[in-house]
C-alpha cells in the first residue's frame, strides 16, 4: 500500500513540476540493488509498475509529460519490458516535461556501461574526456540535475545519478516520499532559490566552492 501511494504521489509531484515550469524530473524508481529485497516485494513492485502504467499513462500524456527510461533492460521480464518502452514511444512526441524512470538503474552500471559503449565506438583513451564520455551516459538527452531531493530520512545518494549530480543542490527531508506533495516541493524549490552556486568558482560571496551540485527526485532506494 505504501509503493501504491508512492505512485499517486509521483503523479501530483509531476504535474505540480510541470505547473512550476520544471521542464526535467527524475525518479528512482527501482534501483539494480533493489532485487537483493524479498522475492514478494519484488514481484509485487512489478505487478504495481504495470498498475500504474495502465492507469495514469493516458493523463500524463494527455498533460504532455514525455516519458524516458534509464536502466538496464535487458535483464528484466518481457513484459516489464516491453511496458517501458510502449510508454516511452507513445510520449516521445511530448515536451512539457520529461520524466525520466530509472529503472533497474545503479550509478555506477551508468558508468561503466558508459565506457563500454565508448570503447565499443571506437573511442581512443586520449579522446576520452567528461563531455565525450557524458555523451555514452543514459541520461545524455538531458542536462545534468540541479537539484537532489532524498525523502524519508535517509541522507546518501544510493548510487542515484553519481556522474550526473556532480554539482547538484542536495536536498533532504524526513517526510515520508507517499507524503511529498506540491507544498512539499516548494519548501524544496525555495531552499534551492537560497543557495549560491559556484560550480568551483568565486561567486558573490567572495568564497570559493564548497557545495555539491545537480537535479532530480529520489525517495528511498526505490519507491
Amino acid at each position: 500500500m505504501g509503493h501504491k501511494a508512492g505512485v499517486d504521489a509521483l503523479v501530483t509531484v509531476v504535474q505540480a513540476c510541470a505547473d512550476r515550469g520544471i521542464d526535467y524530473v527524475t525518479v528512482f524508481a527501482f534501483s539494480s540493488e533493489n532485487w537483493k529485497r524479498p522475492e514478494e516485494e519484488v514481484s509485487g513492485l512489478m505487478s504495481l509498475l504495470l498498475v500504474a502504467l495502465a492507469k495514469h499513462l493516458t493523463k500524463l500524456k494527455a498533460d504532455g509529460v514525455r516519458i524516458r527510461i534509464a536502466g538496464d533492460l535487458s535483464n528484466v521480464a518481457d513484459k516489464i519490458r516491453q511496458a517501458l518502452l510502449e510508454a516511452e514511444a507513445n510520449t516521445r512526441d511530448n515536451s512539457r516535461l520529461t520524466l525520466t524512470v530509472a529503472f533497474n538503474y545503479g550509478g555506477r552500471w551508468d558508468i561503466v556501461q558508459a565506457c563500454q559503449r565508448a570503447m565499443a565506438a571506437g573511442l581512443a583513451p586520449e579522446d576520452l574526456t567528461e563531455e565525450e564520455l557524458s555523451r555514452y551516459m543514459a541520461m545524455s538527452y538531458a542536462p545534468d540535475p540541479d537539484l537532489l531531493i532524498r525523502t524519508g530520512g535517509e541522507v546518501r545518494l544510493s548510487n542515484f545519478l553519481l556522474w550526473q549530480s556532480a554539482y547538484a543542490e542536495l536536498y533532504f527531508t524526513g517526510c515520508l516520499w507517499p507524503d511529498f506533495d506540491g507544498a512539499e516541493l516548494d519548501k524544496a524549490l525555495l531552499t534551492y532559490a537560497e543557495r549560491e552556486r559556484r560550480f568551483g568558482d568565486v561567486g558573490a560571496s567572495g568564497q570559493g566552492e564548497g557545495a555539491l551540485g545537480g537535479a532530480m527526485i529520489d525517495d528511498t532506494e526505490g519507491f
